[in-house]
């Protein structure tokens, strides 16, 4: 493990003068293991079930070793609420979310009304946190935190008027809604924003606009098979941006669609086995050891709520939910997913950002931020006219 890490759970072994025979730390958390978001589940659980072991191994949390409780809730919203009170009363002292925005909002309100602290490890939508939550602090990147980087590279490409598309689904009209606010605050202009719906396959429509307005950046929060579509449609009628954004870039399906037409795409990814992150390369080794498969995104979120979990106890020194809260609020630590830092107004995490990537010579290579991209720098979008074909 890390410095950090090591010291971390040394620190929280001692940090009471409770001794190993007192009671278990209870730690509740709600895992699809059955339903449509099993599979997402199972990678979730193997996260939380890591981060348990390995404190427990290093002598618990404030001297008492982890019980952490599962409860299925069948990939359902509507009973994460149900399943986290259940928890309560069978003694659950701290919380950590469900997989999906849903079904954390039906979490959130539980903890709030319990008092209890719950760490939003899986829940990204902003809704989670638009009101102000006192006990629920988020572990993830949000939906907003998209925006970053891609106007970052936008600006780096000198580019000027953007096109943002996004699918007509809540996570895609969050991001591209939090481009278009983040791109006129910065100056861009014209900043132009279309809804398309699922299915759709000519982005013809579409180019014509973009076209109008003499965007020079077209940016799409879209799935692989719609950006496949976007760059058919570019590529027949020869519109060569300066920037050329497609979130799901990063999807392996991506570039089986296109091919060597992917070159110079971005994209966005949360976490990365391969990323410089603090702990990741131990966190990536503990997991493949333990579960034979190197972690994704969601067993990344799980273990980086649990280690920020810890490191909060450790400073608050107990579990005592108003010194926890209050050390949640103020603490400020690295994690396999990049920087914690959390608006102690809401719990809204603040600190977090996707990486963005671009696709050279067929992979995908983070381009931003600086602490990811190391010497890597953006590569212009190329005119469809002027590439080589890749050997």
């Amino acid at each position: 493990m890390t410095g950090w890490i090591t010291s971390a759970l040394v620190g929280l072994a001692l940090a009471s003068g409770a001794s190993a025979e007192d009671a278990a730390l209870v730690v509740g958390a709600v895992v699809s293991e059955t339903g449509a978001h099993a599979a997402a589940g199972a990678e979730y659980r193997k996260g939380l079930v890591l981060w348990a072991e390995e404190a427990n191994a290093a002598g618990g949390l404030l001297g008492r070793r982890i019980d952490l409780q599962l409860k299925d809730d069948g990939s359902e919203a509507v009973r994460a609420g149900a399943a986290y009170a259940d928890l309560i009363a069978a003694g659950a002292q701290l919380l950590i979310g469900p997989y999906g925005s849903a079904a954390t909002l039906t979490a959130a309100a539980e903890a709030e009304r319990a008092r209890r602290v719950l760490l939003n490890a899986a829940g990204p939508s902003g809704q989670v946190h638009k009101r102000p939550l006192r006990y629920v602090f988020q572990t993830v990147p949000p939906y907003t935190a998209y925006a970053e980087g891609v106007l970052a590279a936008a600006r780096e490409a000198k580019a000027e008027s953007l096109y943002i598309l996004a699918r007509d689904d809540a996570a895609s009209r969050e991001m591209a809604e939090a481009a278009q606010a983040q791109a006129k605050k910065l100056g861009f202009g014209p900043v132009e924003i279309e809804i398309y719906p699922p299915g759709t396959e000519d982005f013809l429509p579409q180019l014509y606009k973009a076209m109008a307005v003499h965007a020079d950046a077209w940016i799409a929060f879209a799935e692989a098979r719609d950006g496949a579509d976007m760059v058919k449609t570019l590529k027949r009628h020869g519109y060569a941006p300066k920037l050329f954004y497609l979130r799901s870039s990063t999807d392996p399906r991506f570039i089986s669609y296109v091919g060597q037409d992917a070159e110079f795409i971005l994209g966005s990814k949360e976490y990365d086995a391969r990323f410089p992150t603090e702990g990741n390369a131990q966190f990536v080794q503990a997991f493949t050891a333990k579960w034979s498969a190197a972690p994704g995104a969601l067993a990344a979120q799980a273990y980086a709520a649990g280690m920020v979990l810890g490191e909060a106890l450790r400073r608050a020194g107990t579990v005592d939910t108003a010194k926890l809260r209050a050390a949640l609020a103020a603490l400020q630590v690295e994690t396999v997913l990049g920087p914690y830092r959390a608006d102690p107004a809401n719990g809204a995490q603040i600190g977090m950002r996707p990486a963005v990537t671009q696709i050279v010579k067929g992979r995908a290579l983070p381009v931003w931020p600086e602490a990811l991209a190391g010497e890597r720098t953006l590569l212009p979008f190329m005119p469809w006219a002027e590439r080589e074909i890749l050997r």
